[in-house]
């Protein structure tokens, strides 16, 4: 059984074949799927299909939606966790984090958003989910001032040290389709050096393909599109992960599910 930490199944990508996504994955063994929100209407959206489809979810609001996002719209947030929190669907506040490589955003408001949502959290007793790019070291000394119960450092790219602080502080680290690339050498000698508990796996669908679905500049002259990234990648994604650590995928399966339960915990309900 596999669990898929981090998919976005709300997205115009899967408009009208969410439940089909959902079986393609079942198919293939992945048999739960995380939905983090990325703005206040996605939190609705994200939890009807929760619903619909024997899913799970998370609500918050994503750096690079922060700009876009109205006054109230943490009010708003604190009412849908108000209102949600008793949902055993409900297993986490996210997507939230900072965004440091896409130039052009209010590090200054995105930081605010998130030390409010982290706050949101640890009031909640709920985990996070955290958005992480290059940004890594802001968002740790915002974990310092505001602890949380811990959650899941998504797409983690940053440093080995990075690494160890996240998980001193109660996190695993996402790792999904960019794994899978014979050039990502950082990330694949992080996926070994990172202790066994600290593993999960995500797809982030439908972004972040992996090799076999992403189509090069060639393919792409020649009209070919890169496919959107779906849950039922997630065994293929994880054969890369069983070579580089030298385990039986049956054995990674088991592995990560029990760490997406436990930082996760709602996911074990």
């Amino acid at each position: 059984m596999w669990v898929d930490t981090h998919c976005h199944l709300d997205a115009p990508e899967f408009a009208g074949a969410a439940a089909a996504v959902v079986a393609r994955a079942r198919a293939a063994g992945v048999t739960q799927m995380v939905l983090p929100a990325v703005h206040g209407a996605s939190g609705e959206a994200v939890r009807a299909l929760a619903h619909a489809l024997d899913l799970h979810y998370a609500l918050g609001i994503h750096p690079l939606y922060v700009r876009q996002a109205a006054d109230d719209a943490l009010a708003a947030l604190t009412a849908q966790l108000a209102t949600h929190r008793a949902d055993p669907r409900l297993v986490a506040v996210g997507e939230i984090g900072l965004d440091f490589f896409v130039p052009g955003h209010d590090v200054a408001r995105q930081t605010a958003f998130y030390v409010a949502q982290l706050k949101l959290a640890r009031d909640a007793g709920l985990p996070v989910i955290l958005h992480v790019r290059k940004s890594a070291d802001a968002l740790l000394a915002a974990l310092r001032r505001v602890p949380v119960v811990g959650g899941i450092a998504h797409a983690f790219n940053g440093s080995l040290q990075q690494a160890t602080q996240f998980i001193e502080r109660g996190f695993a680290l996402g790792f999904g389709g960019a794994l899978a690339y014979e050039r990502a050498l950082h990330l694949r000698r992080l996926a070994q050096a990172v202790p066994a508990s600290a593993l999960v796996l995500e797809t982030d669908a439908p972004d972040i393909p992996p090799p076999w679905l992403y189509a090069t500049a060639e393919a792409r002259a020649q009209g070919a599109h890169t496919q959107p990234n779906e849950p039922a990648e997630l065994p293929r994604i994880a054969q890369t992960l069983a070579g580089l650590r030298g385990l039986a995928l049956p054995d990674l399966a088991a592995l990560t599910t029990a760490n997406a339960r436990r930082v996760l915990p709602g996911l074990a309900g």
